[in-house]
């Protein structure tokens, strides 16, 4: 389908996912955006994920707006989304997953050893950082051609 097909065939018609199909979603994919407060202003970063158990686990860089945000957080854990998808940009298609939540350093040395053996960052810096966000609320949405029947 070219640019002109997508545009023609109309605009998309977003579908619910349930809490399931949105965590396997979120799961099938290793890149998100995480939002944050920083300064009293929303701050976003993407950075590169995995699920254990239902949480998002992700790096943060020693010094890095995050790290240093949850650091702070004096164990309450810090509130963010995170934000997931795969959207077509030819045919505008796919899928955007949101989980909204708490972050909270991970400090167990075993837990520590587990995570940074199965995550590994995309940028060239070290990770010092370990983080853990458990969603409270996990909601998402397919996009799919309006005279598509099933999601």
């Amino acid at each position: 389908m070219d640019r002109q097909a997508a545009r023609s065939s109309g605009p998309r018609r977003s579908v619910q996912l349930g809490h399931a199909e949105a965590l396997r979603l979120l799961g099938s994919i290793s890149l998100g955006r995480i939002v944050f407060t920083l300064h009293a202003l929303p701050t976003i970063r993407p950075v590169n994920h995995f699920l254990d158990h239902g949480n998002i686990i992700i790096h943060a860089g020693k010094g890095s707006a995050l790290s240093t945000h949850a650091e702070a957080d004096d164990g309450r854990g810090v509130v963010v989304a995170y934000e997931a998808d795969t959207i077509d940009l030819r045919t505008h298609l796919g899928w955007s997953v949101i989980a909204t939540g708490y972050a909270h350093l991970i400090t167990s040395r075993n837990e520590l050893d587990r995570y940074r053996q199965l995550i590994h960052p995309w940028v060239d810096q070290t990770m010092d950082y370990v983080i853990r966000i458990h969603p409270e609320k996990l909601t998402g949405i397919r996009l799919i051609c309006p005279s598509s029947v099933s999601a």
